[in-house]
């Protein structure tokens, strides 16, 4: 029975967090065409994915690398960009744009231990306390006008 509410709860929840939270905005936000190239990085020496996009006379680019996500040379990709500063920008996808995976394990691992913490606290009680609880369950007694 929790369940069954706390699942529509967690999607409604979940959703207008995903909405509301995305850098740069969806709502304020615009898009135009980009392109992937593997760019050497020069710390590690390794190739990493980043997306050259143009912005009315201004190029730029941004990292386009996301866990799970893969892309290949010469790719065309959606950039998202905030109208302010282009350089804030991000690769348009349903993976690493909308939906995290640091995100998607926070929101579920989070409530699973505050459940469990609040099972642990509140699994056996005193005798004192089941007393106390049976006693509040109990009517309180009238008196009679003296």
């Amino acid at each position: 029975m929790l369940l069954k509410a706390f699942i529509p709860f967690y999607i409604i929840c979940f959703a207008l967090y995903v909405l509301f939270t995305r850098q740069p905005d969806y709502q304020d936000g615009e898009f135009t065409p980009g392109v992937i190239h593997f760019i050497q990085d020069s710390a590690t020496q390794k190739p990493v994915a980043k997306a050259i996009f143009s912005v009315d006379t201004l190029r730029d680019t941004v990292d386009a690398y996301y866990p799970l996500r893969h892309f290949t040379e010469g790719q065309q990709v959606k950039i998202i960009y905030q109208t302010s500063e282009p350089s804030k920008a991000a690769v348009y996808a349903w993976w690493g744009y909308w939906l995290q995976w640091d995100e998607i394990l926070a929101s579920v691992l989070i409530p699973m231990i505050l459940l469990y913490a609040a099972k642990a606290i509140t699994a056996g009680p005193t005798p004192e306390a089941i007393v106390e609880e049976l006693e509040m369950q109990k009517p309180a007694k009238r008196k009679k006008h003296e």
